[in-house]
């Protein structure tokens, strides 16, 4: 699979400097950290979309919720694993990247406090995203690639449809992005988001309980005390900050809802 790597390490950067470059083109009066966090937002977007339709393609081929038995892994569920990797390593360092655009814009110059500034920002703003990637990198990916024998298709598409909601989240800090966000498009985007990371991030670990309980043919309540303990962990461990980020989107869709929103590039 060291093709799918390198496809990857190509695609992912490639479409992110394709993007700032067409951004700087179009929208010259935006600044640098405009255009990054502009292009970010849209390589996010066409990463959620092909994670969820790729998981989309595996769950829809497993039979069997644990084993297939047609065959012993289904090549996509292998495959977007490796893809993701080059994909969580750029985001991390476009993320500090947005932070270092920020200070150039505000003419912080000198290279040492230029360095310690924007990395002071990208730790206080996106540490829990930052703790979200390097758990992905180092637990679930080892995990999907090399722990999981051949079992368990169904559950790693699952956790990819889980991006689902990504594009509609990226559209709406686009739209805030672009001083859009009193507009229709944006209040029906908000209302997007809230259905499918309810569906995809929050209901979707439910679900996967509920057909392991269908496909052996146990009630549902005893589906945790019949899998491993470190299953139900993992579960829980994925889903709390899933949680949280539904909680901080709840809030900001009654504010959205409620009176106009605040204006704003940067947020």
């Amino acid at each position: 699979m060291w093709h799918v790597l390198a496809a990857g390490s190509f695609f992912f950067p490639g479409l992110y400097l394709l993007c700032s470059q067409c951004a700087r083109r179009t929208l010259p009066k935006w600044t640098e950290a405009d255009c990054s966090l502009l292009s970010t937002r849209i390589v996010s977007s066409v990463q959620g979309f092909l994670a969820a339709s790729s998981g989309i393609i595996v769950i829809t081929s497993c039979k069997d919720v644990k084993f297939d038995r047609s065959f012993h892994r289904h090549w996509l569920a292998t495959a977007y694993n490796w893809f993701i990797i080059p994909y969580m390593l750029y985001d991390i360092y476009a993320m500090y990247l947005r932070h270092w655009y920020r200070c150039y814009d505000k003419q912080i110059l000198n290279g040492k406090d230029h360095f310690a500034t924007a990395m002071d920002s990208f730790l206080r703003k996106d540490f829990l995203m930052l703790v979200h990637h390097v758990v992905i990198l180092t637990i679930l990916v080892p995990i999907g690639l090399f722990l999981r024998s051949d079992i368990g298709d169904f559950f790693v598409g699952c956790l990819y449809v889980a991006e689902m909601s990504t594009p509609f989240v990226s559209l709406g800090k686009v739209l805030i992005q672009m001083n859009l966000q009193n507009s229709l498009l944006h209040k029906v985007n908000g209302a997007l988001v809230l259905i499918t990371f309810f569906l995809c991030r929050i209901l979707l670990f439910p679900f996967m309980y509920y057909a392991y309980s269908k496909q052996y043919g146990i009630p549902l309540y005893k589906v945790p005390f019949s899998i491993p303990l470190h299953c139900n962990v993992a579960n829980a461990s994925i889903m709390a900050p899933q949680i949280y980020w539904f909680w901080l989107i709840c809030k900001k869709a009654l504010r959205l809802y409620r009176g106009p929103a605040r204006s704003g590039k940067d947020r």
